[in-house]
C-alpha cells in the first residue's frame, strides 16, 4: 500500500513538473510575443518599461493613447450657459398684477465651447447662443466668466464669442480634410450639465448633409460620428487622437433627442474660414457658384447654371460633372459646397469637370 502511494504521488509530481516546464514555456513565448508587440510602435524603440508594463488604455491605430490625447484637449473645452430674458407683458387681470401671475421667466440654455486662441475667442454653436441676452463660460478650473457674441453664421451653424482673460488653454487645430473613415476621435463637452465628458468613437463617414425642408441656406458637409452626443455637448470639440481639434459638435440624429448611434460635427477647415471671416470682416464673406447640383453616379453634376454667375460667366455648363475644385475632389454636392465656402467673393476656383468624356479645367472668378 505505502508502494502504490509513493508511485502516485511521483506520478503527480512528475506530471506537475512536465505542466510546469510547458506552462514556463508557453508564458516565455507569450512574453517574447509581447516584448516585439511593444518594442516597436511607428518604427519606433519604446522604453524598456513600456516594454514590460500592460497597457490598459485604449489605443488608436497609429499607437496614441486617448488619455493622452484626452489631456491635452480637455481644458480647452468650456461650459457655455445662455439666458434669454423673458419680456415683460402687461398683466391680463388684477389678480396677475397683484400675485405675478402669468409672469415669463427667463430662459436658460446650456452647451459647449471651444477655446480656439490664448486672447479668450471661443468658438461654440449658432443655436446655443441664439436670442441670447446673457452669455457666461465657465473654464476647467470653475473660472466663470462672462462672455459677448462676436459674430454668428447660421448656414453653418457657428458663433464666434470673447472672453477677457488671459490664463487660458488653447486647443490646437488639426486638419479636417485628412481625416480617414475608421479613424479614432474623442467628443468632449458637457451633456446633460455634466461638464468636461469624454467619450470616443470613430469616423464614420464624412460630407454628410441632411434634407434642407425649410428651404434656408445651409452648409452641410458634417463629419459623423459614433461618439456619443447628447443635449449639452452642442458647441463642443470633436478631437483627433493627437489631441488636436478637427470638428466643432453640433447635432445629433435622434427620435428622442439623446444620442442614438449618430453624431455630427462642422470640420474645423470650415470653422476657421468662418473665425476669419469674423475677425477680419465682421461678418461671413461667402463665395458662390450659382448653380444648382445633383449627385449621380459618375459624380456631381451640373443640373442648372444660373444667369450671370460666377459658373457661367466662367464656361461652366450644365451637365458638366463636378471632380475636382482647387484639386481637392468632390463626390457630393456638400463637398462642392465646403470647397467653394472656403474660398471670398473675388477669389478664383480651379474647377476640375467632366464633358463629354473629356476633362478640362475651368478657373471661375467667384
Amino acid at each position: 500500500m505505502k508502494k502504490e502511494i509513493t508511485i502516485v504521488l511521483l506520478s503527480v509530481a512528475l506530471s506537475a513538473g512536465v505542466a510546469y516546464l510547458v506552462a514556463d514555456k508557453v508564458l516565455s513565448k507569450y512574453e517574447e510575443v509581447n516584448e516585439v508587440k511593444s518594442e516597436i510602435i511607428n518604427g519606433k524603440e519604446q522604453p524598456q518599461s513600456a516594454k514590460n508594463s500592460v497597457k490598459n488604455d485604449m489605443t488608436s491605430m497609429d499607437g496614441t493613447y486617448f488619455s493622452d490625447a484626452a489631456e491635452m484637449a480637455v481644458n480647452s473645452v468650456v461650459y457655455v450657459k445662455v439666458v434669454k430674458r423673458a419680456r415683460m407683458q402687461s398683466p391680463s387681470s388684477f389678480y396677475d398684477l397683484l400675485f405675478g401671475f402669468n409672469t415669463p421667466k427667463d430662459e436658460v440654455g446650456i452647451g459647449s465651447g471651444v477655446i480656439i486662441s490664448d486672447d479668450g475667442y471661443i468658438v461654440t454653436n449658432n443655436h446655443v447662443v441664439s436670442g441670447a441676452d446673457d452669455v457666461e463660460v465657465t473654464l476647467y478650473d470653475n473660472t466663470v466668466l462672462p462672455a459677448r457674441i462676436i459674430g454668428t453664421d447660421a448656414p453653418t451653424d457657428l458663433a464666434l464669442l470673447k472672453i477677457d482673460y488671459k490664463d487660458i488653454q488653447p486647443l490646437e487645430t488639426g486638419d479636417s480634410d485628412q481625416l480617414r473613415l475608421g479613424e479614432w476621435v474623442l467628443a468632449i463637452g458637457s451633456p446633460y450639465d455634466l461638464r468636461s465628458t469624454i467619450t470616443a468613437g470613430i469616423v464614420s463617414a464624412k460630407g454628410r448633409s441632411f434634407p434642407n425642408y425649410d428651404g434656408t441656406y445651409r452648409i452641410e458637409s458634417f463629419i459623423q460620428t459614433d461618439a456619443a452626443v447628447n443635449p449639452g455637448n452642442s458647441g463642443g470639440a470633436l478631437v483627433n487622437t493627437n489631441g488636436q481639434l478637427v470638428g466643432i459638435n453640433t447635432s445629433i440624429v435622434s427620435l428622442t433627442g439623446s444620442y442614438s448611434g449618430y453624431s455630427f460635427a462642422v470640420p474645423v477647415n470650415i470653422v476657421t474660414k468662418i473665425v476669419d471671416d469674423f475677425l477680419k470682416f465682421g461678418s461671413v464673406q461667402r463665395a458662390v457658384l450659382g448653380i444648382s447640383m445633383a449627385e449621380t453616379e459618375k459624380g456631381v453634376m451640373v443640373a442648372e447654371v444660373k444667369i450671370d454667375s460666377p459658373a457661367g460667366n466662367g464656361g461652366i455648363r450644365k451637365g458638366d460633372i463636378i471632380k475636382e475644385i482647387n484639386l481637392n475632389k468632390v463626390n457630393t454636392p456638400s463637398e462642392v459646397q465646403v470647397q467653394i465656402g472656403k474660398l471670398r467673393p473675388g477669389e478664383r476656383a480651379v474647377v476640375t469637370i467632366i464633358r463629354e468624356n473629356d476633362q478640362k479645367e475651368i478657373v471661375v472668378n467667384l
